[in-house]
Formats: C-alpha cells, sequence, structure tokens
C-alpha cells in the first residue's frame, strides 16, 4: 500500500501569501540596509540629476567608520527649515505610500547635494574665474556644476559657482566634527550650505550651514529612470585626486 502523507500542502493563495510576506520582509531589510530608492524634486542638482530623476543610494560605504567624503552626492534628512513645498511632497494614494515605507516605490521628503567640505575644512567663494576653494586649493567644477550666469558680485558679467544672494565673497569653516559643507550642482538655484551660511554682517542671523553626519541615508551610486537618463554616479577627478589636504 501506498503510504499517505500526514502534511498538509498549502494552497495557491496560502503559498502566494508566504512568498509576498517573505518580500515584504526581504524588502524591508534591503531598504534599512543596503540600498534605497528616491526621486528628484527639484532642478538643485541639474545638470547631473534632472528633476524626477530616480536614484540609487547605497549604504553599506558609510558602515564600520566610512563617512561621506568630499565629491560625494548624497541624500540626506532635512536638518531643519531647509526643504520647499515642492520637495516636501509625498506619494498621494496608500498603495504608493505602502510601497514607498518598503522601499519599493522612490520617496520623497529628503535632499540631494554634494559633499564639499568635511570636518575641518574651509570653503571659500571666490577666486579667478568664480571658482570656490576648499583649503586653499580651486576647484575646477565645470564638469559636473552649472554655475550662475552673472558674476559673484551678482552685478558683472562673467560666472560664479558659489553665488549667494546676500554677499559676494564668503567664507565658510573649518567645518565641526561630526558635520559637511554641501551644494547643489545648479548652484544659483540651490538652497544649500552657502545659502543656509551667515554672514559677518548679519548678527541676528540663527541659520546653520553644517549637515550632520547622522542625517545621512547614503551615498547615490546610479540613476536608473528614465530609461535615457541611466548612469553610474562617480566622485569627480577634482575631489578624487587627492589634492586637497
Amino acid at each position: 500500500m501506498t503510504p499517505v502523507s500526514t502534511r498538509r500542502r498549502l494552497s495557491a493563495w496560502q503559498e502566494t501569501g508566504v512568498l509576498l510576506l517573505v518580500a515584504l520582509v526581504l524588502s524591508i531589510a534591503v531598504k534599512a540596509l543596503l540600498l534605497q530608492a528616491f526621486y528628484i524634486p527639484s532642478e538643485s542638482m541639474e545638470p547631473g540629476l534632472v528633476k524626477n530623476d530616480r536614484i540609487l543610494v547605497e549604504k553599506p560605504s558609510y558602515w564600520f567608520g566610512g563617512s561621506p567624503q568630499r565629491g560625494d552626492v548624497v541624500v540626506f534628512k532635512d536638518p531643519g527649515g531647509w526643504l520647499g513645498d515642492e520637495e516636501i511632497s509625498s506619494a498621494g494614494n496608500p498603495i504608493t505610500q505602502l510601497l514607498t515605507k518598503v522601499g519599493l516605490y522612490p520617496s520623497g521628503g529628503h535632499l540631494v547635494k554634494r559633499v564639499v567640505g568635511v570636518p575641518g575644512d574651509v570653503i571659500e567663494c571666490c577666486g579667478d574665474q568664480g571658482r570656490i576653494s576648499v583649503n586653499g586649493v580651486t576647484l575646477d567644477e565645470t564638469s559636473y556644476a552649472r554655475p550662475s550666469a552673472v558674476g559673484c558680485d551678482n552685478n558683472t558679467a562673467g560666472s560664479c559657482f558659489g553665488p549667494m544672494p546676500r554677499i559676494a565673497h564668503w567664507r565658510a569653516g573649518p567645518v565641526p566634527a561630526g558635520m559637511l559643507f554641501v551644494m547643489g550642482d545648479n548652484r544659483n538655484h540651490s538652497a544649500d550650505s552657502s545659502y543656509h551660511l551667515c554672514t559677518e554682517a548679519e548678527t541676528e542671523c540663527s541659520d546653520s550651514p553644517w549637515v550632520p553626519e547622522d542625517l545621512v541615508v547614503g551615498k547615490v551610486f546610479a540613476v536608473v529612470w528614465p530609461w535615457g537618463h541611466k548612469r553610474f554616479e562617480h566622485r569627480p577627478d577634482d575631489f578624487a585626486d587627492g589634492s586637497i589636504s
């Protein structure tokens, strides 16, 4: 006689439910530990990252004592009052909100900027050709940043890679321990660290240009949508060559 199995086989619905539960747990684990999807909410990182681009952020680079480096494009939580209305907007329907929470749909409510200064750095604007410097080394940002269409004094013709609406020349730093100085690549359309910098003439300014390192979610490593924009993100040569000490 053929033995009769005492095990109950799961029904198709039960198997589907188990698979969905496993997929949900894996998605939450991946989001928490490895990767997270975001979208670009504004024009502040153009020309490289365009509004509504979908990006992937990886987290392991900053594990085990690792920290953001100059030139990294990072996603971080709002340090306080930096987000505009267009950047705060969230998913509109319950399904999209659920997918966002588990990491299966790009989320908003964060900022995307490039790290220009790390702890101990001094950042200044602007030298020859309207370029900023870090620790006295002038940066050539022409390959990735979009300067303003006028000089750094906002009056003369030319271009400026470090514009501020209130002052022609500025200095920030040394950057405090555990903090970062960040800028958007679209220098004339980015409420970044330079925008939040208090000048010597502003006696009642309570703003802060620093971004705490512990607010950084991770480093942007790829644009995945739209298809025509897809690429991997790399640290620019002027930051990667070790010329800044």
